[in-house]
């Protein structure tokens, strides 16, 4: 099974860090973001790698290569000057990524969930002919309205009056973590420019979206404060 990691943003609202850093490559507790999700991937026998990268590409491979210093073989995924967005990042590395599902991960983002689960939530998907299976996280601060309503596993579309600050339960925020089938993306021609959530949401109304709450440590590191307060974290935690 392989998992494609999304890593061709710039990072504007970690800027001036980003402007000679791409954001996967900020530090935390010791080691770049993205290289904690290698560690884990490695660790759950996840060894195929395809990274798509733009800004800051040439940075991003002289420090990762093959990958193979942190067990695992990693295929590069080089886009356009610009990036395409998510789902015109999964279209251009439909032929790295196969005819199988596969686990996507956000660069971007830190958190403890297992990618083990990744090989039973594939075959769950194949076998319900869901288009992705979504993990989801309790709304962030930064984003009490959250993304989607969970309900006996399936994914549905928030009430417009749902997620306020007096209402925040009753959505959940993507956690930039799923499954994915290629037929989700296999309407967007290679070099398109598009986002994923269009994409999500005709899932929903499909009903071929599953998903799952993740209850444990979860971080969006959008924000140079966010990634200070993750670094003292994991620093802390480190014995």
């Amino acid at each position: 099974m392989k998992t494609l990691i999304f890593a061709a943003g710039r990072g504007e609202r970690m800027r001036p860090l980003t402007d000679t850093t791409p954001k996967p490559l900020l530090s935390v507790g010791g080691k770049p973001l993205i290289v904690w999700h290698l560690e884990r991937l490695a660790a759950a026998g996840l060894n195929e790698i395809v990274i798509n990268c733009a800004h800051l590409a040439d940075t991003l491979y002289a420090a990762l290569g093959d990958g193979r210093r942190h067990g695992v073989s990693i295929t590069w995924s080089r886009e356009p000057a610009g990036a395409l967005e998510t789902a015109g990042g999964i279209a251009w590395a439909r032929e790295a990524l196969g005819d199988e599902p596969f686990l996507v991960i956000n660069g971007d983002v830190w958190c403890d969930w297992n990618p083990a689960h990744a090989h039973r939530l594939a075959h769950a998907l194949a076998e319900r002919q869901d288009l992705a299976h979504l993990v989801l996280v309790d709304n962030p601060e930064h984003h009490t309205r959250g993304d989607f309503c969970l309900c006996d596993g399936r994914i549905r579309h928030a009430r417009e009056d749902a997620g306020d600050a007096e209402n925040g339960t009753d959505t959940l925020t993507y956690a930039g973590i799923g499954v994915f089938s290629p037929a989700l993306c296999a309407g967007v021609e290679r070099g398109q420019t598009m986002k994923l959530r269009p994409l999500l949401d005709a899932a929903i109304d499909r009903q071929r979206l599953s998903g799952e709450r993740h209850t444990g440590r979860w971080v969006d590191v959008g924000t140079p404060e966010r990634l200070a307060d993750l670094d003292r974290t994991l620093r802390d935690a480190t014995p």
